[in-house]
């Protein structure tokens, strides 16, 4: 309501909704209609008089429907090719009913019900934005809907990852703490390092969209459409932000057990619940697999209608490939010197793939799912590894190099593991569409593009950021 409604409708409902006086829910959802969002069934007819609208279809999955006073409902007029989006109040003499609470495997204490519309009436002015646009709504509120959820996956993490330490702590095998075996350190470094590399990636994003907000604002767009336009602009970085860090949080919980061990698996523990809870982040605000598909294809779509150009950089990496490569030993003398090349090295893997990819299968490429996700992965990769880099940096110019350490090696160790799925997902996806010495030398340039010169101490890194964590007995990053 607030970046698509008149303003008639802000000064009616807002209010209410922001204070907490009212609950809000959100119907998109249906029996048929989940990923593919713009096929529901639900339809809106118009009345004889002209006054108003009767909704008629079931919606499932809606969180907060038990209690809520209004419902933000989309449904079809007539024929048309996109949903539209209405405002409905909750009144159940209104045609409106709900089915029983679900039961979950995980967010057991939020409201999970079908709702059902039976010619439920909503007067014109409750149309939110114009007929047809339901869909346009519907999809950046999951844009903004899929950072949000990662900035909330985050404090999920971070809980779950002190919960874990102390637990470590305070556990003694063998007459020692069970912080001090190596496989523990391991772990807690590790769910350590996801998280601050989702920090700095959500940081990263957040601060670009209100950038953009800002310059919109300042160039005389109202702030409701700079807003949208804001959002929408970064599109991209919420999907792969959605995609990471529910992954993160799912993989950060399932060790939290692992930590806990036997008590782990028990419902008495805290860490049953934080498992159950983060499964459910992979599935909504889009599935990871569909998040995954359109950060490339918002991309690739990008490139095919000239707003990007993919195609002149992918030939100039495929141009570099045909010539003898540098065996100079480069001045890595500076922080992240290495670290910041083989960033541009990444960046040329997926112009590498995705070029080639666009270039081969056109429009069509949308059709190739694993390839699609193959190339995400890439994306993603760069994307999270950049951005825990330009954090340590930014860090180690405010507070000096040795007084962030421990970020530094967390920084090297994401970039460690960055390039590894890189190389595995380029692989995957060049023998998927190339053939013989196209193939051959696509292999040889993934080779070169994820060839470290001096290979970090992974092991030494995990030391030095468990050693830290554990001294201070929580995440402190």
């Amino acid at each position: 309501i607030t970046l698509y409604g008149t303003e008639e409708q802000k000064q009616k409902y807002v209010p209410k909704l922001a204070s907490g006086e009212w609950f809000g829910a959100y119907c998109l959802t249906e029996p048929g209609a989940g990923s593919d969002a713009n096929s529901g069934k639900t339809k809106a007819v118009l009345s004889e008089d002209g006054t108003h609208y009767k909704i008629t279809g079931g919606k499932m999955w809606i969180s907060n429907a038990g209690f809520c006073q209004l419902f933000i409902v989309f449904a079809r007029i007539e024929d048309d090719k996109n949903i539209t989006g209405f405002i409905v109040e909750n009144n159940p003499s209104n045609g409106i009913s709900l089915g029983d609470e679900e039961h979950k495997l995980g967010i057991r204490s939020s409201s999970t019900r079908q709702v059902f519309f039976n010619e439920t009436k909503v007067p014109l002015e409750n149309m939110l934005a114009a007929r047809g646009e339901g869909f346009k709504i519907a999809m950046n509120a999951l844009n903004i809907g899929r950072i949000k959820l990662a900035a909330a996956c985050l404090d999920a993490q971070r809980r779950t990852i002190s919960t874990a330490i102390n637990y470590a702590n305070e556990r003694h095998q063998f007459n020692v703490p069970i912080s001090s075996f190596g496989a523990i350190q391991a772990k807690i470094a590790e769910m350590a390092t996801s998280a601050y590399a989702g920090e700095s990636a959500t940081y990263r994003a957040a601060a670009d969209i209100e950038n953009r907000i800002n310059i919109r604002i300042s160039e005389g767009n109202l702030h409701q459409e700079a807003e949208l336009k804001g959002v929408e602009e970064f599109a991209i970085e919420c999907s792969i932000l959605k995609v990471a860090v529910s992954e993160d949080v799912q993989n950060c919980t399932d060790e939290g057990i692992q930590i806990f061990g036997g008590m782990g698996f028990s419902e008495d523990a805290p860490m049953e619940s934080a498992w159950r809870d983060a499964r459910i982040t992979r599935i909504y605000e889009g599935t990871n697999e569909i998040n995954r598909m359109l950060c490339v294809g918002m991309v690739v779509k990008k490139a095919i209608k000239g707003h990007v150009d993919l195609i002149t950089p992918a030939m100039a990496v495929v141009n570099e490939l045909m010539e003898i490569p540098s065996f100079d030993v480069p001045d890595y003398s500076e922080l992240f010197a290495e670290e910041k090349e083989m960033i541009v090295k990444l960046k040329k893997v997926f112009l590498m793939v995705a070029g080639a990819a666009v270039q081969k299968y056109g429009t069509e490429l949308e059709s190739h799912q694993q390839l699609l996700m193959a190339a995400a992965d890439i994306l993603i990769e760069i994307y999270m590894a950049e951005s825990t880099l330009l954090r340590t940096e930014k860090l180690a110019k405010k507070e000096g190099a040795d007084k962030v350490q421990e970020q530094i090696a967390m920084a090297q160790l994401y970039l460690y593991h960055a390039v590894d799925i890189i190389n595995q997902k380029g692989k995957e996806g060049i023998v998927s569409f190339a053939e013989g010495e196209e193939q051959r030398m696509m292999l040889m340039g993934l080779k070169r593009f994820t060839k470290y010169t001096n290979m970090p101490n992974v092991i030494a890194l995990r030391e030095k950021i468990a050693s830290k964590l554990i001294a201070e007995n929580k995440y402190i990053f």
